[in-house]
């Protein structure tokens, strides 16, 4: 798989991207390592040097940065929580297959969901200057209309009249991993539960 050439199909020409997809077989354990480590490694990374090496600037406060520790340890745990709630995500589009009357398929589920997250993982650079990170949320929801295209492909092989209430309940489904992965860090850090090393 290249890399490259797939992020730039499938945030540039998504429908002509997800019918290359489409044809494509790609286990489960190689998206992962090929697809996901890599990207999932950007907003990660870029978290560690806009919270712990630049900071964010806090009106009467001044620049404010996690100590060398605690940026590790979120920059860790964005890493692994987000790889894992794509993992999930997959898993569960799965699952709700035969209830939308579609065929199920593990590495077809695994490739929307991880494919949908692209946009998100990509726009995670901006994390690099914290200000911007908002910015990050409105790539994830191009990430959600790139779904949608993987649904409509059909992917999971979705009737066209069950196409948008399986992309709903997957979208649902996909937002509240989101918000769990955000509490979850942002717990960790307002209670002071990480490191300071």
């Amino acid at each position: 798989m290249n890399l490259m050439a797939r992020v730039q199909g499938i945030c540039l020409k998504p429908k002509e991207e997800w019918i290359k997809i489409q044809g494509e077989s790609t286990p489960v354990k190689t998206l992962f390592l090929q697809y996901v480590i890599p990207l999932a490694a950007i907003p990660a990374a870029a978290q560690f040097i806009g919270y712990g090496l630049i900071g964010v600037r806090v009106p009467f406060f001044g620049n404010l940065r996690l100590p060398f520790g605690t940026a590790i340890v979120r920059a860790l745990l964005t890493f692994v929580l987000t790889a894992a709630a794509a993992y999930v995500a997959g898993l569960i589009i799965n699952a709700l297959a035969p209830s939308f009357a579609s065929k199920q398929n593990m590495e077809a589920a695994m490739k929307l969901a991880v494919y949908a997250l692209t946009p998100s993982w990509i726009a995670g650079v901006l994390y690099i200057i914290p200000a911007l990170s908002i910015l990050v949320g409105l790539a994830g929801l191009y990430g959600l209309y790139i779904l949608y295209l993987g649904f409509q492909a059909p992917m999971m092989e979705t009737p066209k009249e069950k196409v948008m209430s399986y992309f709903l309940v997957s979208l649902v489904v996909m937002v509240v991993l989101w918000l769990v992965i955000g509490l979850i860090i942002g717990s960790v850090f307002a209670l002071g539960a990480a490191p300071a090393l």
